[in-house]
Protein backbone atom coordinates (compact mmCIF):
# COMPACT_ATOMS: atom_id res chain seq x y z
CA UNK A 1 0.00 0.00 0.00
CA UNK A 2 1.07 3.60 -1.04
CA UNK A 3 0.52 6.79 0.49
CA UNK A 4 1.31 10.74 -0.49
CA UNK A 5 0.20 11.82 3.07
CA UNK A 6 1.38 11.14 6.51
CA UNK A 7 -1.40 9.69 8.60
CA UNK A 8 -1.95 9.64 12.24
CA UNK A 9 -0.84 6.02 13.58
CA UNK A 10 -3.78 3.89 15.68
CA UNK A 11 -2.96 1.62 18.11
CA UNK A 12 -4.69 -1.71 16.93
CA UNK A 13 -4.92 -4.74 19.78
CA UNK A 14 -3.23 -8.47 18.46
CA UNK A 15 -6.99 -9.71 18.32
CA UNK A 16 -7.56 -7.10 15.58
CA UNK A 17 -5.06 -7.80 13.19
CA UNK A 18 -5.70 -10.20 10.20
CA UNK A 19 -5.63 -13.93 10.52
CA UNK A 20 -2.67 -15.56 10.40
CA UNK A 21 -0.50 -12.58 10.25
CA UNK A 22 2.42 -12.03 12.74
CA UNK A 23 3.61 -8.59 12.01
CA UNK A 24 2.89 -5.93 9.78
CA UNK A 25 4.39 -5.14 6.54
CA UNK A 26 3.71 -1.52 6.88
CA UNK A 27 3.37 1.04 9.44
CA UNK A 28 2.04 4.65 9.06
CA UNK A 29 3.43 7.22 11.50
CA UNK A 30 2.64 11.35 11.51
CA UNK A 31 6.14 13.13 10.71
CA UNK A 32 6.81 14.86 13.86
CA UNK A 33 9.93 16.39 13.68
CA UNK A 34 10.35 19.94 13.88
CA UNK A 35 13.15 19.97 11.83
CA UNK A 36 11.88 18.26 8.94
CA UNK A 37 11.62 20.87 6.20
CA UNK A 38 10.18 18.31 3.36
CA UNK A 39 12.28 19.93 1.10
CA UNK A 40 11.27 17.21 -1.32
CA UNK A 41 7.80 18.26 -1.06
CA UNK A 42 8.96 21.69 -1.91
CA UNK A 43 10.94 20.29 -4.80
CA UNK A 44 7.48 18.00 -6.04
CA UNK A 45 5.31 21.22 -5.97
CA UNK A 46 8.13 23.84 -7.47
CA UNK A 47 5.39 24.34 -10.22
CA UNK A 48 2.70 25.72 -7.09
CA UNK A 49 6.35 27.90 -6.42
CA UNK A 50 6.11 29.30 -9.67
CA UNK A 51 2.99 29.90 -9.66
CA UNK A 52 2.91 32.20 -6.82
CA UNK A 53 5.76 33.86 -7.83
CA UNK A 54 4.32 34.94 -10.98
CA UNK A 55 0.75 35.74 -8.71
CA UNK A 56 3.05 38.09 -6.56
CA UNK A 57 4.05 39.97 -9.60
CA UNK A 58 0.61 40.23 -11.34
CA UNK A 59 -1.50 41.58 -7.96
CA UNK A 60 1.52 43.83 -7.11
CA UNK A 61 1.21 45.75 -10.24
CA UNK A 62 -2.35 45.02 -11.65
CA UNK A 63 -4.07 47.72 -12.78
CA UNK A 64 -1.39 50.14 -12.36
CA UNK A 65 -0.01 52.55 -15.29
CA UNK A 66 3.64 52.09 -14.86
CA UNK A 67 3.42 48.43 -14.44
CA UNK A 68 6.92 46.85 -13.61
CA UNK A 69 8.08 49.98 -14.21
CA UNK A 70 7.61 50.84 -10.70
CA UNK A 71 10.77 48.10 -10.13
CA UNK A 72 13.16 51.30 -11.29
CA UNK A 73 10.98 53.95 -10.37
CA UNK A 74 11.28 52.54 -6.75
CA UNK A 75 15.07 52.66 -5.64
CA UNK A 76 15.65 55.77 -7.53
CA UNK A 77 12.66 57.93 -6.33
CA UNK A 78 14.42 56.47 -2.74
CA UNK A 79 18.15 57.55 -3.50
CA UNK A 80 17.40 60.50 -5.07
CA UNK A 81 15.54 61.81 -1.81
CA UNK A 82 18.16 59.97 0.35
CA UNK A 83 20.76 62.23 -1.88
CA UNK A 84 18.84 65.24 -0.86
CA UNK A 85 18.00 64.78 2.79
CA UNK A 86 21.31 62.91 3.90
CA UNK A 87 23.79 64.05 1.10
CA UNK A 88 22.77 67.64 0.64
CA UNK A 89 20.69 68.58 4.07
CA UNK A 90 22.60 66.56 6.60
CA UNK A 91 25.43 66.57 4.94
CA UNK A 92 26.59 62.73 5.49
CA UNK A 93 29.76 61.41 4.22
CA UNK A 94 30.00 58.90 1.80
CA UNK A 95 33.38 58.13 2.03
CA UNK A 96 34.21 60.23 -1.27
CA UNK A 97 31.74 57.95 -3.63
CA UNK A 98 29.15 59.65 -5.61
CA UNK A 99 26.54 59.81 -4.01
CA UNK A 100 23.94 58.13 -6.07
CA UNK A 101 26.07 55.00 -6.28
CA UNK A 102 26.79 55.20 -2.35
CA UNK A 103 23.43 55.21 -1.84
CA UNK A 104 21.84 52.94 -4.60
CA UNK A 105 24.17 50.36 -3.16
CA UNK A 106 23.12 50.11 -0.03
CA UNK A 107 19.10 50.03 -0.98
CA UNK A 108 19.23 47.16 -3.45
CA UNK A 109 20.81 45.22 -0.77
CA UNK A 110 18.58 46.63 2.08
CA UNK A 111 15.28 46.76 -0.02
CA UNK A 112 15.76 43.28 -0.65
CA UNK A 113 15.79 41.62 2.82
CA UNK A 114 13.63 44.33 3.85
CA UNK A 115 10.75 43.35 1.55
CA UNK A 116 11.39 39.51 1.98
CA UNK A 117 10.97 39.83 5.71
CA UNK A 118 8.27 41.68 5.49
CA UNK A 119 5.91 39.69 2.92
CA UNK A 120 6.77 36.63 5.25
CA UNK A 121 6.01 37.64 8.45
CA UNK A 122 2.08 37.87 7.53
CA UNK A 123 2.07 34.45 5.27
CA UNK A 124 -0.23 32.64 7.78
CA UNK A 125 -2.89 35.83 8.14
CA UNK A 126 -2.73 36.88 4.38
CA UNK A 127 -3.22 33.47 3.07
CA UNK A 128 -5.38 31.68 5.62
CA UNK A 129 -8.08 30.81 3.10
CA UNK A 130 -6.21 28.86 0.61
CA UNK A 131 -4.40 26.90 3.51
CA UNK A 132 -7.96 26.11 4.84
CA UNK A 133 -8.98 24.72 1.65
CA UNK A 134 -6.39 22.71 0.30
CA UNK A 135 -3.48 20.59 1.19
CA UNK A 136 0.14 21.46 0.03
CA UNK A 137 3.41 21.90 1.71
CA UNK A 138 3.53 25.25 3.96
CA UNK A 139 7.04 25.90 3.03
CA UNK A 140 6.05 26.63 -0.45
CA UNK A 141 4.29 29.86 0.32
CA UNK A 142 7.23 31.43 2.10
CA UNK A 143 9.79 30.32 -0.18
CA UNK A 144 7.62 31.40 -2.98
CA UNK A 145 7.91 35.16 -1.49
CA UNK A 146 11.80 34.62 -1.05
CA UNK A 147 11.84 33.79 -4.64
CA UNK A 148 9.87 36.75 -6.07
CA UNK A 149 11.73 39.03 -4.28
CA UNK A 150 14.77 37.95 -5.80
CA UNK A 151 13.66 38.48 -8.71
CA UNK A 152 12.65 41.82 -8.13
CA UNK A 153 16.51 42.23 -6.56
CA UNK A 154 17.67 40.97 -9.67
CA UNK A 155 15.86 43.93 -11.86
CA UNK A 156 17.25 46.44 -9.38
CA UNK A 157 20.64 44.90 -9.03
CA UNK A 158 20.53 45.69 -12.97
CA UNK A 159 19.73 49.37 -12.12
CA UNK A 160 22.67 49.41 -10.21
CA UNK A 161 25.02 47.75 -12.42
CA UNK A 162 24.11 50.39 -15.48
CA UNK A 163 24.58 53.23 -12.96
CA UNK A 164 27.87 51.69 -11.98
CA UNK A 165 29.59 50.79 -15.05
CA UNK A 166 28.80 54.35 -15.99
CA UNK A 167 31.08 55.22 -13.52
CA UNK A 168 33.72 52.83 -13.95
CA UNK A 169 33.90 53.25 -17.76
CA UNK A 170 34.36 56.60 -16.79
CA UNK A 171 37.24 56.14 -15.42
CA UNK A 172 36.29 57.77 -11.65
CA UNK A 173 38.74 56.96 -9.57
CA UNK A 174 37.18 56.81 -6.56
CA UNK A 175 35.51 53.38 -7.73
CA UNK A 176 37.65 50.52 -7.36
CA UNK A 177 35.95 46.95 -7.49
CA UNK A 178 38.01 43.88 -6.27
CA UNK A 179 37.73 40.36 -6.61
CA UNK A 180 35.07 40.06 -3.52
CA UNK A 181 32.55 40.57 -6.45
CA UNK A 182 32.55 37.12 -6.24
CA UNK A 183 30.55 36.55 -3.01
CA UNK A 184 27.79 38.43 -4.33
CA UNK A 185 25.79 35.36 -4.62
CA UNK A 186 26.82 34.29 -1.09
CA UNK A 187 25.47 37.50 0.06
CA UNK A 188 22.07 37.13 -1.68
CA UNK A 189 21.39 33.36 -0.38
CA UNK A 190 22.56 34.89 3.06
CA UNK A 191 20.01 37.58 2.78
CA UNK A 192 17.30 35.05 1.66
CA UNK A 193 17.81 32.91 4.26
CA UNK A 194 17.98 34.95 7.78
CA UNK A 195 14.45 36.76 5.88
CA UNK A 196 13.21 33.28 5.94
CA UNK A 197 14.08 32.37 9.72
CA UNK A 198 13.11 36.00 10.73
CA UNK A 199 9.72 36.23 8.72
CA UNK A 200 9.21 32.19 9.83
CA UNK A 201 8.85 33.36 13.39
CA UNK A 202 6.62 36.31 13.05
CA UNK A 203 4.45 34.59 10.93
CA UNK A 204 4.24 32.32 14.04
CA UNK A 205 3.53 34.74 16.38
CA UNK A 206 1.49 37.06 14.00
CA UNK A 207 -1.01 34.07 14.05
CA UNK A 208 -2.24 35.40 17.48
CA UNK A 209 -1.01 38.74 17.93
CA UNK A 210 -1.70 40.98 14.71
CA UNK A 211 0.07 44.21 16.47
CA UNK A 212 3.39 42.65 15.40
CA UNK A 213 3.00 42.64 11.87
CA UNK A 214 2.60 46.54 12.57
CA UNK A 215 5.53 46.72 15.13
CA UNK A 216 7.66 44.28 12.26
CA UNK A 217 6.92 47.18 9.67
CA UNK A 218 7.92 49.85 11.99
CA UNK A 219 11.04 47.87 13.42
CA UNK A 220 12.09 47.14 10.04
CA UNK A 221 12.37 50.82 9.41
CA UNK A 222 14.20 51.42 12.59
CA UNK A 223 16.37 48.76 12.00
CA UNK A 224 17.56 50.48 8.58
CA UNK A 225 19.23 53.63 10.58
CA UNK A 226 21.12 50.61 12.34
CA UNK A 227 22.64 49.40 9.22
CA UNK A 228 25.26 51.25 7.30
CA UNK A 229 22.64 51.93 4.38
CA UNK A 230 22.70 56.27 4.45
CA UNK A 231 26.15 55.84 6.37
CA UNK A 232 29.51 54.45 5.90
CA UNK A 233 30.53 52.37 9.00
CA UNK A 234 33.79 54.39 8.81
CA UNK A 235 31.74 57.42 10.23
CA UNK A 236 30.53 55.91 13.24
CA UNK A 237 32.55 56.94 16.80
CA UNK A 238 32.16 57.67 19.85
CA UNK A 239 29.90 55.52 22.39
CA UNK A 240 28.09 55.51 25.62
CA UNK A 241 28.73 54.83 28.89
CA UNK A 242 31.83 52.49 27.78
CA UNK A 243 29.76 50.87 24.48
CA UNK A 244 30.83 51.66 21.57
CA UNK A 245 28.50 52.91 18.94
CA UNK A 246 30.28 50.98 16.66
CA UNK A 247 30.18 47.92 18.26
CA UNK A 248 26.33 47.86 18.71
CA UNK A 249 26.04 48.62 14.53
CA UNK A 250 28.50 45.28 14.31
CA UNK A 251 26.13 43.37 16.14
CA UNK A 252 23.07 43.88 13.88
CA UNK A 253 24.21 40.85 11.02
CA UNK A 254 23.10 42.85 8.07
CA UNK A 255 26.10 45.47 8.77
CA UNK A 256 28.47 42.66 7.25
CA UNK A 257 26.36 41.60 4.46
CA UNK A 258 25.81 45.37 3.26
CA UNK A 259 29.15 46.50 3.85
CA UNK A 260 31.01 43.73 2.04
CA UNK A 261 28.65 44.61 -1.39
CA UNK A 262 29.68 48.18 -1.06
CA UNK A 263 33.41 47.30 -0.31
CA UNK A 264 32.83 44.77 -3.54
CA UNK A 265 31.69 47.03 -6.25
CA UNK A 266 32.66 50.40 -5.07
CA UNK A 267 35.77 49.60 -2.59
CA UNK A 268 35.43 51.73 -0.30
CA UNK A 269 34.15 50.37 3.38
CA UNK A 270 35.44 47.64 5.38
CA UNK A 271 35.27 43.58 4.96
CA UNK A 272 36.17 41.28 7.69
CA UNK A 273 35.70 37.48 7.20
CA UNK A 274 35.12 36.91 11.15
CA UNK A 275 32.31 39.73 10.67
CA UNK A 276 30.84 37.74 7.53
CA UNK A 277 31.17 34.70 9.25
CA UNK A 278 29.08 36.30 12.53
CA UNK A 279 26.39 37.46 9.92
CA UNK A 280 26.59 33.58 8.33
CA UNK A 281 26.14 31.76 11.89
CA UNK A 282 23.43 34.14 13.11
CA UNK A 283 21.44 33.10 9.40
CA UNK A 284 22.06 29.30 10.31
CA UNK A 285 20.55 29.96 14.05
CA UNK A 286 17.92 32.14 12.94
CA UNK A 287 16.44 29.49 10.49
CA UNK A 288 16.82 26.41 12.40
CA UNK A 289 14.93 28.50 14.99
CA UNK A 290 11.98 29.30 12.59
CA UNK A 291 12.00 26.35 10.88
CA UNK A 292 11.15 25.00 14.59
CA UNK A 293 8.32 26.78 15.10
CA UNK A 294 6.85 27.37 11.76
CA UNK A 295 6.48 23.53 11.23
CA UNK A 296 5.07 23.76 15.31
CA UNK A 297 2.40 26.49 14.46
CA UNK A 298 1.29 25.14 10.94
CA UNK A 299 -0.21 21.99 12.26
CA UNK A 300 -2.79 24.49 14.29
CA UNK A 301 -2.43 28.07 12.77
CA UNK A 302 -6.17 27.43 11.31
CA UNK A 303 -7.48 27.73 14.45
CA UNK A 304 -6.31 31.02 15.77
CA UNK A 305 -6.71 32.67 12.14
Amino acid sequence: MQTTEALPSTEISPAAAPSGSKEWTEVIEPKTSLLDLRLGDVWRYRDLVMMFVKRDFVSTYKQTILGPIWFFVQPMLTTLTFIIIFGQVAKLSTDGLPQIVFYLAGITVWGYFAQTLTAVSTVFVNNAAIFGKVYFPRLTMPVSIVVSNLVRFLIQFGLFLAIWLYYVVRGDTTIQPNWLIALTPVLLVMMGLMSLGLGMIFSALTTKYRDLAILLMFGIQLLMYATPVIYPLSSITGGYKGIEYRSLILANPMTSIVETFRYAFLGSGSFNWGYLAYSAGFTVAILIIGTIIFNKVEKSFTDTV
